[in-house]
């Protein structure tokens, strides 16, 4: 098993009001994560987490930002006070497992490697896999998001069917280990995204610069989910649909108008099938994330032609799953990756 150095790596917790979740989960991430450093990025809490923290683990950094600026935003101000060669985003409502970080340094031996994640099951049904990052993530053809472990909302029971180690599209941000200079190469997480898909987005970009992102079966750690946002939620879906937009606009390689309209099609579907289902603030989400996306659809457009100038490798698109997600789940019935043809 490979060991680096203590100051090689650093765990990082974005907390916002999650004294909650500190009290509980903390203690394992201090107890499983040594010897390396522990720092929590509190993103202006108006609770008492920061005095928690301070008074009960007097070995966990504190970083202080200003103001919640979001999930992007939060751990972009705080990494950049931190010198280190890897970071390990972590959610506050995470229980690590002893060793959990060794296999995932392991892989990182591989210098095409940007960065990995653990298997990640849910905390309230440790039979199952999480929502967020499950056991890998990947895009399908239109790339809607999906994984090893769940299919949108079908969360499969782990079965040790995952246990193995492979390259996939993206990594979870509930806990990636991510290389730090490659993070701040590409910009970290996009401030616009402020929640929920930017760890996509980031992987995108590495991935279109020719490098791997890595599933590790060997680690294993719990995650609540929804801690900050349910997932049932109007502004999850919100955020959802239209940080989905901007991701193509910013990555897809080859027409971008083409698969955009694609997209902005389906996701009427979507909104016909929240009607029939009485959703109806989901449908006004859908909509104003739409307005919104076309209020910025420039700006992503020229993020993408910066970042093109950096792209000098072919890129690596392992992990694109080449037909419809939507289709073989709600046509074919299809509920587990393992099914997928």
């Amino acid at each position: 098993m490979v060991d680096i150095e203590r100051k090689s790596l650093a765990v990082v917790i974005l907390n916002w009001n999650g004294k909650k979740f500190l009290e509980k989960f903390l203690p394992s991430v201090v107890e499983y994560s040594a010897p390396y450093r522990v720092i929590v990025a509190d993103n202006a809490s108006t609770d008492d987490s920061v005095e928690f923290v301070q008074l009960n683990f007097p070995s966990v950094e504190i970083i202080q930002n200003e103001f919640n600026g979001g999930f992007a935003k939060g751990y972009n101000d705080a990494l950049q006070q931190i010198d280190t060669d890897y970071y390990i985003l972590l959610n506050s409502d995470v229980e690590v497992t002893p060793n959990w970080i060794a296999p995932l340094i392991e892989q990182m031996q591989d210098k095409q490697v940007a960065g990995c994640q653990p298997k990640i099951k849910s905390y309230n049904d440790k039979t199952k896999f999480e929502y967020a990052g499950a056991a890998g993530g990947y895009l399908d053809k239109d790339y809607y998001p999906f994984c090893r472990g769940r299919i949108f909302d079908t969360l499969e029971e782990d079965r040790g069917q995952y246990n193995d180690t492979v390259e996939v599209f993206w990594t979870s941000g509930a806990c990636m280990l991510i290389r730090a200079d490659l993070y701040h190469q590409v910009g970290g997480l996009d401030e616009d995204f402020f929640a929920h898909m930017e760890e996509i987005d980031l992987c995108w970009r590495l991935k279109l610069l020719g490098y791997k992102f890595m599933a590790v079966g060997s680690s294993e750690i719990y995650h609540v989910g929804g801690g900050t946002l349910n997932y049932l939620s109007p502004k999850k879906t919100y955020l959802n649909f239209r940080n989905s937009l901007y991701m193509i606009a910013k990555n897809h390689e080859g027409w971008r108008t083409g698969k955009l309209f694609w997209r902005l099609s389906l996701d009427g579907l979507a909104a016909i099938r929240f009607l029939l289902s009485g959703k109806f603030s989901h449908i006004y989400a859908v909509l104003l994330a739409h307005i919104d996306f076309y209020k910025k659809v420039g700006i992503m457009k020229k993020k993408r032609h910066k970042f093109k100038t950096q792209q000098q490798l072919e890129p690596n698109l392992s992990g694109i799953y080449p037909k419809s997600i939507l289709w073989m789940r709600f046509a074919k019935k299809i509920d587990s990756y393992s099914k997928l043809p």
